[in-house]
């Protein structure tokens, strides 16, 4: 039989955990209990309302543990404290918006939920502790140390040395790092030029190199080695094979971890396809309920604005109108989601004028052009808001990018590489960008840069609790030295 043959199975598994489905069981069942001790201390029975609210409320808990990975991240317990609170936080939300919608607010009981929701926590985060503890003690008294070795010598397999060394959950041992040949060290060098600057990379311990490559069978034989990775760049498949295949013999396991890190990355995952591997490496976040989660958050917080807001729209449009002639609303195209073109909504606030054709100035500070009432909006970011119909008809969102006007986009794509990237999520009234003060007039393309930067670290880290602390940042952003 060939080797090639194709296997019948999925070459690609995902790898599940029964200690995680126990921990998620346990947690429902344990916010459950707690639940009910507090409904029977503050209302004394389990009502129809509170049954539906407990339902609701472990449904949801899936869904939103399952959506920010509560359970699959081997990482810190502080940072699994922060996810929990994210994924805790979110669930809360939810239902409080679900409550407020449908006016049933009024039949719970604040304080036995303000108290659910505190306890709640820090009870998911003790039993999340207990549970961590015990399974690392266990590991550690049950099994020892895998001995692991790593192929490379680049920021890749330093990287990878300090994360395997870091993990108690692995229970792996590094014994050292074998060198590449000298034409791959060069190949090794030039794949991690672009993506090693980023805080992960900052502060890497020294590698432990232990011998060359063409050492690497007698050195799996003297340290007992059963756990091989390859970090290796991508242009050294030949390599890569050649090694495998030494390798097929020798009762270890074999893993590969592509550099794929030195690409521009934009929302990448691994998945597969009738069993094959895809590495994906630029993809929208809003696909399957992640895109309907988009919707309703916008739908439902934009229809809420819209109530808050209406009569202020009114008084500035009437503003508008007696401070100086023309049309109240100002349209103008801009590029959105997949690049698709459309009109968005802005209150006028320039006097009526001719623009030379094709061309599009950006507003400065003192423009003459601005209007005594299109000064005040603008220095308020008043003029904005006619954009929840647009958020609305489902062309924007409340968060994403902000969209520039065409000829901007097509002057900057010129002279930023991956400029277009920014368009791989719908385009918001606010941003990561326009929170961090990268807003107004942009002067040069370095600040250009930096918003864009900001804009694909959104869509990488897209989620509704990320847009969420945008809106309640954006607050304190409407004004500023940037805004005119």
């Amino acid at each position: 039989m060939a080797l090639s043959k194709r296997p019948h199975r999925s070459i690609l598994k995902r790898r599940g955990s029964i200690s995680t489905a126990v921990q998620a069981v346990v947690d429902v069942v344990a916010v459950m209990t707690l639940s009910l001790l507090l409904i029977q201390k503050h209302i004394g029975t389990v009502t129809t309302p509170y049954s539906v609210l407990l339902l609701l409320l472990a449904m949801v808990m899936v869904f939103a543990y399952n959506q920010f990975g509560v359970y699959r991240s081997n990482s810190s317990f502080t940072r699994k404290a922060l996810t929990l609170f994210k994924a805790w936080s979110l669930t809360f939300g939810f239902l409080l918006v679900v409550g407020f919608v449908t006016k049933q607010t009024d039949v719970f009981s604040r304080l036995l939920l303000g108290q659910l929701f505190i306890a709640g926590y820090l009870l998911q985060v003790f039993l999340q502790y207990l549970s961590r503890e015990i399974q690392i003690r266990v590991m550690v008294h049950a099994l020892p140390a895998e001995n692991v070795l790593i192929v490379g010598t680049g920021k890749l397999a330093s990287y990878l040395q300090n994360k395997i060394s870091g993990n108690p959950w692995l229970n792996q041992k590094v014994v050292g790092c074998l060198e590449l040949p000298s034409a791959a060290q060069g190949s090794e060098a030039r794949a991690g030029a672009t993506l090693y600057e980023s805080s992960d990379f900052a502060s890497l311990k020294e590698l432990n190199i232990i011998g060359p490559l063409d050492q690497m069978l007698s050195i799996i034989e003297r340290h007992d080695v059963r756990t091989v990775y390859f970090a290796i760049p991508l242009g050294e498949s030949d390599l890569i094979e050649n090694l495998y295949f030494q390798l097929l013999d020798r009762h270890v396991s074999v893993h590969w971890v592509p550099d794929i890190f030195s690409l521009l990355l934009v929302n990448h995952s691994v998945r597969e396809i009738a069993g094959l591997p895809v590495l994906t490496l630029s993809e929208t976040p809003l696909t399957g309920t992640r895109l309907l989660l988009k919707a309703l958050e916008d739908r439902i917080l934009g229809l809420l604005i819209l109530m808050v807001i209406s009569p202020v729209l009114l008084i500035i449009a009437a503003a508008i109108k007696l401070d100086s002639q023309g049309p109240v609303f100002f349209r103008q195209a801009r590029m959105g989601w997949s690049g698709r073109v459309f009109h968005i909504w802005k209150f006028r606030s320039m006097y009526v004028h001719q623009p030379e054709a094709g061309v599009i100035r950006q507003a400065t500070r003192n423009d003459p052009r601005v209007t005594r009432v299109g000064a005040f909006l603008r220095k308020t970011s008043l003029d904005e808001l006619p954009q929840v119909f647009n958020v609305l008809m489902g062309e924007m969102s409340l968060v994403g990018p902000r969209p520039h006007a065409v000829q901007h986009d097509e002057l900057y794509s010129k002279g930023i590489n991956a400029y277009f990237a920014r368009h791989n999520i719908k385009p918001g009234i606010t941003g990561l960008a326009q929170v961090r003060g990268l807003r107004g007039e942009t002067t040069d393309i370095e600040r250009m840069q930096a918003r864009i930067e900001a804009d694909i670290e959104y869509i990488n880290n897209w989620s509704l609790w990320l847009d969420f602390s945008i809106l309640l940042r954006t607050l304190g952003a409407l004004t500023g030295k940037n805004a005119y």
